[in-house]
């Protein structure tokens, strides 16, 4: 039996004052507020024009005695800002002013001054808003008469830009600090622009991405995303089961970029992105080196070194109620990237993956308090599978605390297929503290064997495997801290401090 505790430290600095996550980074620092929507039952007549379901024609003179209808016309609608203390007027008693622009919230909605009032879209409006990384907390309101609806939205924007601030101690680089900056509205259309840098006695390490999102009131113009890479870490696929002929672990270092297109279809999102990644396998004082202890290569090409260049597509709907701590709704994606033989390795092959997230509300402690924890269950399935040949390291790795915890990162397989099935039941313990129990089941289906160079069998990885357990989650003012204490089915006790949910 072995215990072992990883914490991750993190410091958030906010910076601007009073003013505040490309589908290809599907995957924020504040928790959504549970909201409302305030609809009392309509009785309305419009007795001089008329209107058609969806789409407000206009007003004509018609005889007020024959025609009666139950249809409201949406006459305006406002965008108005809230502080942090819920507080629409600032200490002197100006409207609060917001990084976003109300013309761009305006342009996402579905339902429009001058058209006919719908509920249902009203709601998909509201859901459409909340699932904004931008903002922290949206309320929506309406005000009416006998012929029109004015709508109000009440928004809290998160506080952006942010500065992280967070250093350590690892038996790879040694003393490291790093420092990191996170905006998700640039511009004030929610334009995200997101870095890190880490600097150590050993390496400098980076990782930036700025990405402008697809604009509907904007149709001829694309979305895009570039970003940039270079880091490095003790491999996940070669671990320290079976070290270099030297003694040290293999260290697996990645360079490169992406630029990729972004567009929106109804409610699915796509990207299409051409990458550049090169994969180098190193000992501890970086030199690269091309076999293991046991002779077995670490990469196609035989030099250590691989180069994978590939066009990526990708596509995404996203149903959930909020973008944090969702309480029902789902997401759905699906990928294909296809490999060009360029570089070194001369690497051919398609990489197909699935991901599908849902979540279901319950009422089993049938409480009914409004928490920052709802109670819900939350189901995620996994699936993948490359077809061609591919470098060893880019092998899918199972196993750890975004997998499947009890174990450590890549200690089940890594494999040329997986499947991953975890369930987590949420529950509310206090406001602002919740808890978690949870089972995560995965396994490599056998293909750990046509994995060049069997690094997985070599090592014993059993390629399938359980765990479960039971977590914490605080929110805090820097985001969601987790906490997860997992046990294996070969018993290894694990836990794991973090950020964000597992899913």
């Amino acid at each position: 039996m072995r215990i072992q505790i990883t914490v991750v430290a993190i410091a958030v600095m906010l910076v601007g004052g009073e003013n505040p996550q490309a589908l290809a980074d599907l995957q924020s620092s504040t928790e959504d507020g549970a909201g409302s929507i305030l609809l009392p039952e309509p009785t309305l007549k419009i007795e001089q024009g008329y209107a058609k379901y969806g789409d407000y024609i206009g007003s004509t003179p018609v005889d007020a005695q024959s025609v009666e209808f139950s249809q409201r016309i949406v006459k305006d609608i406002q965008i108005r800002f809230i502080n942090n203390k819920d507080q629409l007027l600032d200490d002197k008693g100006q409207p609060i002013k917001g990084r976003t622009q109300k013309d761009f919230i305006i342009s996402l909605l579905k339902l429009k001054p001058g058209q006919v009032f719908r509920e249902d879209l009203l709601a998909a409006d509201l859901q459409r808003l909340r699932r904004l990384e931008s903002f922290s907390e949206v309320n929506v309101y309406r005000e009416e008469d006998s012929s029109s609806v004015n709508i109000i939205y009440e928004i809290k924007e998160r506080n952006f830009p942010s500065l992280i601030l967070g250093g350590g101690n690892n038996d790879d680089v040694g003393l490291y600090g790093r420092v990191g900056y996170k905006d998700a509205n640039v511009s004030g259309l929610n334009d995200k622009l997101d870095a890190t840098v880490q600097i150590s006695g050993k390496d400098v390490q980076f990782n930036g991405q700025f990405t402008s999102l697809y604009r509907p009131e904007e149709p001829n113009r694309l979305g895009y995303s570039i970003r940039g890479f270079r880091n490095r870490n003790t491999s996940g696929t070669f671990n320290d089961d079976i070290r270099l002929s030297n003694g040290d672990k293999v260290r697996e270092g990645r360079f490169g970029g992406s630029v990729g297109v972004l567009q929106s279809f109804d409610e699915w999102d796509t990207a299409i992105s051409f990458n550049y990644t090169r994969i180098s396998l190193r000992d501890q004082e970086y030199n690269v080196v091309q076999v293991d202890r046991l002779g077995s290569p670490l990469s196609v090409s035989g030099t250590g070194i691989d180069d994978l260049f590939t066009l990526s597509f990708a596509v995404s709907r996203d149903q959930r109620d909020r973008r944090d701590n969702p309480t029902q709704g789902s997401i759905l994606t699906l990928s294909t990237e296809q490999a060009i033989p360029i570089g070194l390795g001369n690497i051919s092959s398609n990489r197909l993956q699935g991901d599908y997230i849902q979540y279901l509300p319950v009422n089993w402690i049938g409480n009914g308090r409004q928490t920052d924890h709802p109670e819900m269950l939350a189901i995620n399935l996994q699936i993948g599978t490359t077809i061609g040949n591919f470098p060893p390291a880019d092998a899918f790795n199972i196993g750890g605390p975004d997998s499947v915890r009890g174990y450590g990162y890549g200690k089940i397989a890594s494999g040329r297929s997986y499947g991953l099935v975890s369930v987590e039941y949420r529950f509310p313990i206090f406001q602002s503290i919740g808890g978690v129990l949870f089972t995560d089941f995965a396994s490599d289906f056998g293909s750990s064997e046509t994995v060049l160079g069997e690094p997985g069998v070599l090592r014993d990885k059993p390629g399938s495997g359980f765990g479960y357990g039971l977590g914490l989650r605080v929110k805090s003012s820097f985001g969601l801290i987790r906490g997860d204490f997992g046990i294996s089915d070969q018993g290894e006790l694990r836990f794991e401090v973090t950020t964000g949910q597992r899913f």
